[in-house]
């Protein structure tokens, strides 16, 4: 049997690293999550052969719970509250193993008779699953709006404090490793470090979010690799390394992409919901120029190249249907269409080729940053909807600019650019967008899918 399950278990780890590379693209995603969802039911399957597992019963009730709960929220989930479902179950294989942790504690006397690795790599699941755990709660709250997305810290008291809630939780791990058996004390590990894990993404602003979730992707990765190895369970371990690596590395993508550190993102950085007022931030009210779906529309067809630039405010409006089929009636006249994609545009790690990938629009259409600004200089008319800080023109002319130094979608290097809009606000970094007052920008304010709704009917007109 214990052969038998070592070969489910290799089985299993080859469908992971299958279905993973099979995520690199819209067109395989799915086959992808399939594939590495069936490889998950074999480490199950597998785990359960095990001897001396028990409790089915207990297993059963709770396959059936995470069944009726898990299910019926991943498709009733709307496109736009993908990011807050994501943090949520992240947080949730957190919670899970700071809470296996604490039941490996009690059921093993305080790891008395256990090797000295199976306490470290069981506090350390403690102490990074909880901090997962609570972490992803503040962000899902940040995300739903349930909690201000602007900044939350307690001043020059943020830092001291998380360090000492980092030593609270030390502390009370080597007191066990060294020999303590009283219950408190893995208490005081968990409840550190959920005070930890909420202080650290308090302070952190809407803008940083992406980066944020991806991070704690990976934290609570690497704690369950860590309680596999206290468990010695190999699908833990495994699956555990695969999530932790694949979300740091992710983590530095994004973080590179925005020109952030990551102790700085962590640290606390921009982002929120104060906006600078309209027109700079001296307070004076520079003119903006405005357009109708009418003239958007003529401008477009009359263009060789049209570049859109998707942001949260499609995601938000849910446009990705009417700008696809904007797209079909432009290329149906000979204009080609290409859509340009920001690192961390939107509220998640490739939030904007999800919702075109929802609205059939071709992968080799969706364009990278670097490969998107080679081509802008050719671009007769750049239709920005809702993107706003990955636009900012500041990033690259204003040393005094919280997002200076932040590589953006060159949009103004564009022939002539329309920007779709509700109001003149500003973006989740809290700071005005200097393409809006450009000459060569036109604004067209409302709701992003109305207005493309009435560029469509335009277009069909002409």
């Amino acid at each position: 049997m214990t052969t038998f399950v070592s070969i489910l278990y290799i089985i299993a780890f080859a469908l992971f690293i299958y279905g993973l590379m099979g995520l690199t693209g819209p067109r395989t995603a799915v086959r992808g999550n399939w594939i590495a969802a069936v490889g998950m039911a074999i480490a199950v399957i597998a785990t359960l052969l095990l001897p001396g597992m028990g409790n089915w019963w207990l297993i059963a009730l709770g396959i059936v719970l995470g069944t009726v709960v898990g299910v019926p929220a991943a498709r009733q989930v709307k496109m736009t509250a993908m990011p807050q479902m994501v943090a949520l179950f992240n947080g949730v294989g957190g919670g899970a193993v700071a809470l296996i942790a604490w039941v490996e504690f009690r059921t093993t006397d305080g790891y008395a008779h256990e090797p000295l690795y199976v306490a470290i790599a069981s506090l350390f699941a403690a102490i990074v699953g909880s901090v997962s755990f609570w972490g992803s709660n503040i962000a899902f709250g940040k995300l739903q709006e349930l909690i201000s997305g602007r900044p939350i810290s307690v001043g020059r008291l943020q830092q001291p404090l998380n360090v000492l809630l980092v030593v609270g939780a030390l502390a009370c791990a080597v007191a066990i490793a060294s020999g303590g058996g009283s219950e408190w004390l893995i208490i005081g590990v968990l409840v550190a470090s959920a005070f930890l894990g909420v202080m650290v993404v308090l302070p952190i602003g809407g803008a940083d979010m992406p980066v944020v979730i991806s991070l704690l992707n990976a934290f609570t990765g690497l704690s369950a690799a860590a309680m596999g190895l206290a468990l010695d369970n190999t699908a833990l371990i495994v699956a555990g390394m695969i999530v932790g690596a694949s979300g740091s590395i992710l983590t530095n993508l994004m973080a590179k992409a925005m020109n952030r550190s990551i102790p700085a993102i962590v640290a606390g950085g921009f982002g929120g919901g104060t906006a600078v007022a309209a027109g700079g931030g001296s307070g004076e009210q520079r003119p903006v120029r405005s357009t109708s779906a009418g003239d958007a529309a003529i401008q477009m067809a009359y263009a060789s190249k049209v570049m859109v630039v998707p942001g949260y405010g499609m995601a938000v409006a849910q446009a990705q249907h009417a700008v696809r089929e904007m797209a079909d009636l432009l290329e149906s006249k000979g204009i080609e269409v290409l859509y340009a994609i920001h690192p961390v545009a939107g509220r998640m790690p490739g939030h904007m080729n999800v919702l075109l990938a929802e609205a059939d629009v071709p992968y080799e259409s969706l364009k990278e940053m670097d490969e998107s600004n080679s081509q802008f200089p050719q671009t007769d008319v750049a239709l920005v909807i809702g993107a706003n800080d990955v636009t900012n023109p500041a990033a690259q002319s204003d040393p005094s600019s919280p997002i200076y130094g932040m590589p953006i979608l060159s949009v103004n290097s564009s022939r002539s650019v329309i920007v779709l809009k509700r109001s003149m606000s500003s973006g989740f970094a809290g700071i005005d967008n200097e393409l809006f007052y450009d000459p060569k920008t036109a604004m067209l304010f409302g709701d992003a899918k109305s207005s493309v709704a009435e560029i469509v009917e335009e277009l069909k007109a002409l």
